[in-house]
């Protein structure tokens, strides 16, 4: 008598993810903490956020919001920000334009809601913070894109902002580091030292 395999949804579902097979299957109960997006179908697992960045994360939001409420715009934390079903990432902080609308957007917001995304650089996944997600967010014409790198060991934080050129990928719009302004006018007024995000 043949013993029946085991479902495994991480390799019986590789290639095949979506959003509504994630709805059903994760977390994972091995791996509750875990980043879950997704490529084509494909699933990318990234360890969660070291405490430094957690924490930069934080305090970023909380410089952003008061001026981008001003201007109409709303920051949230780390969302599923989808641009098909079978494509989703979770930037660290996400800036939209505009809320959702229905629970199934809340859940996987659509990437035309938003404004900026934000990635704080990870050891872990310096390609996908460096080359991937920034690719994809310009691909989903995401209008704006924050990469911040901190050095906790240094006491070193940098900031840099681009926004979406006419040729399709992102531009450099203004950048700092520690000791300096981050000041822009767009997409709302942006003035912070990338200090301000160190513990």
């Amino acid at each position: 008598m043949t013993v029946p395999m085991k479902f495994d949804p991480l390799t019986d579902l590789d290639g095949m993810w979506t959003t509504q097979l994630a709805d059903r299957y994760l977390p994972l109960p091995e791996l509750p903490h875990a980043r879950y997006e997704c490529i084509d179908g494909r699933l990318v697992m990234t360890p969660a956020e070291v405490g430094t960045n957690s924490y930069g994360e934080m305090q970023l939001g909380r410089l952003l919001s008061p001026h981008a409420e001003e201007h109409g715009f709303y920051v949230f934390g780390q969302v599923n920000l989808t641009f098909t079903p079978q494509r989703w990432i979770q930037p660290d902080v996400t800036v939209l334009h505009t809320l959702p609308k229905t629970d199934e957007e809340d859940r996987w917001i659509p990437v035309h809601l938003c404004t900026m995304a934000v990635e704080f650089v990870s050891p872990g996944s310096r390609r996908q913070d460096f080359v991937d997600k920034p690719k994809r967010c310009a691909e989903g014409r995401v209008p704006y894109f924050m990469r911040v790198e901190i050095s906790r060991r240094l006491r070193h934080a940098a900031v840099e902002l681009y926004a979406l050129g006419e040729a399709g990928g992102y531009e450099l719009v203004t950048q700092a580091v520690s000791g300096m302004r981050l000041l822009s006018t767009e997409p709302f007024p942006i003035d912070f030292d990338p200090a301000e995000l160190l513990p």
